[in-house]
């Protein structure tokens, strides 16, 4: 595979929600998909990922290997995530309790070294939301910031999820990073405003909705590339 230096022309995006446990990952593969459908090669990364299992081969994430699976290059499990935490809390909190710190400047680099194979459409998967911290000083935000890449938006659609989605695109465009799209998803039962909460946000948030999940019943299959729409994605540099 190429390497490059120069990743401006190319469609990086960072994939946040609204809080933990929202769907990022499913999101993340959706993306990967459709990219791949249309023909596009694709990487992922999750820089932190805590709650890792022990196992022969070491730490491993359950949502870390899905993008290793989704992806289209052959990236080594240890670039896709290079901080594997195995308690299942916070990542900083995870990161103390086995006498490490997390940097965004660190986490950077590690992120350039998937950039740098020069896949055509990559994501980098955040954890919980915008703000989950790194350190006492640094954020989840500060990669993406360090990166300088757009972000997707995830949004639980339940009870609560218009105040959360609307605060979180707030901060991000606060921290002068461009808000590329959001997905709606559907991490628990399906609400009986679903329709009229996703309808509601997609004025509210200004920026495209990429796709509503509600429907999948797996991660696996065609279906999940055909529930998103990337080709406002394709349209802007990345």
């Amino acid at each position: 595979m190429p390497l490059v230096t120069d990743v401006s022309m190319i469609h990086i995006y960072f994939v946040t929600g609204t809080d933990t446990g929202v769907g990022k990952t499913t999101v993340a593969v959706a993306l990967l998909k459709a990219a791949a459908r249309q023909g596009l090669t694709t990487a992922a990364i999750k820089p932190v990922a805590a709650g890792c299992e022990v196992t022969a081969q070491g730490l491993r994430n359950d949502d870390a290997l899905q993008l290793q699976q989704a992806c289209t290059f052959a990236v080594d499990y240890q670039d896709i995530n290079p901080v594997a935490l195995e308690p299942a809390i916070a990542p900083h909190f995870a990161a103390q309790a086995v006498g490490l710190e997390l940097r965004a400047e660190r986490l950077v680099d590690d992120c350039r070294a998937v950039l740098e194979l020069a896949a055509d459409f990559t994501v980098i998967e955040g954890a919980g939301g915008w703000r989950v911290p790194l350190n006492d000083q640094q954020s989840f935000a500060d990669i993406a910031i360090g990166l300088d890449i757009p972000v997707i938006l995830v949004v639980d659609i339940k009870l609560g999820c218009l105040n959360h989605a609307l605060l979180s695109a707030e901060v991000i465009r606060g921290d002068g990073q461009r808000l590329a799209g959001w997905v709606a998803n559907q991490a628990g039962a399906k609400d009986a405003c679903h329709d009229l909460m996703v309808a509601d946000l997609r004025t509210r948030l200004a920026c495209p909705l990429l796709g509503d999940l509600s429907h999948i019943d797996s991660i696996d299959g065609e279906e999940l590339a055909l529930a998103i729409n990337i080709d406002s994605l394709l349209a802007s540099e990345g």
